[in-house]
């Protein structure tokens, strides 16, 4: 059964540019079906509803993207889904998520979740989340920690005491780790008591409203000045007064810097990030020789993930490859390099093809 002071932040303004050329500035891949019938946010939202229900769900995004969220979630009411001024990081954003949520509601418990992960069991997700809730009701700011599936270099990492069991119970965090190189990653996985950071938070919006005023006094003073929510000067006045936060991560701002800080060592529920193509191709189906696409004439291949809508994809001897085809614009890369195709949408911006991003 929900609870009434229970609130949900989604975080939507992210451009996604290892998505490319799917992903663009209007159409980022939060508002994308990667994976599956709906898109990542709808999916996000979905997966919520059954402890938060739509309307005490709120969405972060920009301006480019907005109306194409709103058209997707009409569930939500449309007033609560904001457009930020400008990009100024995680800790501006949800520090201007918990001055609204208290201000509405003094006793808001809210988490953060964003909006383009996927999920393969969310109810075992949506029991995670139960104890985090909890301990964040009483005061305390809680996380959740991903068993780690492989010695990932990607993700930052959660430290709990050794030994700790993934028993959705909320154990004391002991540091937050950044992202390790390969033989760090090793030892945290083989170690047992470091879990991926999910970028999953939960707190009252008071306690986080506190800790931004101890650790980031300017941000914190900004937010503070701006009118009531439903005032008729908000909207005026958060565009002039955003801008002027500091560009810092929460993480960075608060978490690594808090006291009481305790975590959800949780057991695989499918976990997700869907942070390049080649996360996506590990989620799709494949054929005998490990070719992931809807239509595809396959000879001498392997390996090789392909998007290209309705046209038939002939491989004749490739391997690892990504091919996504769009009206506009054609990718092909090396699987292993994945995580590399935002360096084409800095060319792109370089060149001046706006058009294209």
């Amino acid at each position: 059964m929900p609870k009434r002071s229970y609130y949900g932040l989604i975080l939507a303004g992210g451009r996604g540019t290892r998505f490319w050329p799917r992903s663009r500035r209007r159409a980022p891949k939060q508002v994308l079906n990667v994976v599956g019938d709906s898109s990542l946010i709808q999916a996000t939202a979905h997966r919520l509803s059954p402890l938060i229900p739509p309307e005490n769900l709120w969405v972060l995004t920009n301006d480019q993207v907005r109306a194409e969220i709103v058209r997707q979630l009409p569930e939500i009411p449309k007033a609560q889904i904001l457009a930020e001024p400008e990009q100024r990081n995680t800790a501006p954003a949800i520090g201007l998520a918990a001055h609204i949520l208290h201000s509405i509601d003094p006793d808001a418990v809210f988490g953060v979740f964003p909006s383009d992960h996927v999920i393969a069991n969310p109810k075992l997700y949506l029991r995670s989340l139960k104890p985090a809730f909890k301990a964040a009701e009483q005061g305390r700011i809680a996380v959740l920690g991903i068993a780690p599936r492989w010695a990932e270099t990607g993700y930052g990492y959660i430290e709990f005491e050794p030994g700790v069991p993934a028993d959705l119970e909320t154990h004391p965090v002991q540091s937050f780790r950044e992202k390790p190189d390969a033989k760090k990653a090793k030892k945290y996985v083989s170690s047992g008591n470091y879990f991926w950071n999910a970028g999953m938070f939960f707190w009252r919006a008071s306690v986080l409203l506190e800790n931004l005023r101890h650790h980031l006094p300017k941000t914190a003073t900004l937010l503070a000045g701006l009118p009531a929510f439903h005032d008729r000067r908000f909207a005026s006045a958060l565009k002039q007064i955003f801008p002027l936060c500091e560009n810092i991560s929460v993480d960075h701002a608060v978490l690594e810097k808090a006291k009481n800080v305790v975590g959800v060592p949780c057991a695989d529920f499918g976990w997700n990030d869907v942070g390049s193509w080649d996360a996506v191709y590990e989620l799709l189906a494949r054929d005998e020789s490990h070719n992931s696409g809807t239509d595809l004439l396959v000879h001498d291949s392997s390996g090789n993930f392909v998007q290209a809508g309705p046209k038939l994809v002939a491989l004749l001897g490739v391997r690892d490859l990504i091919i996504v085809d769009t009206p506009d614009a054609l990718l092909v890369a090396d699987r292993k390099r994945a995580q590399q195709v935002g360096e084409i949408v800095k060319q792109l911006e370089s060149r001046g093809r706006h058009d294209l991003v």
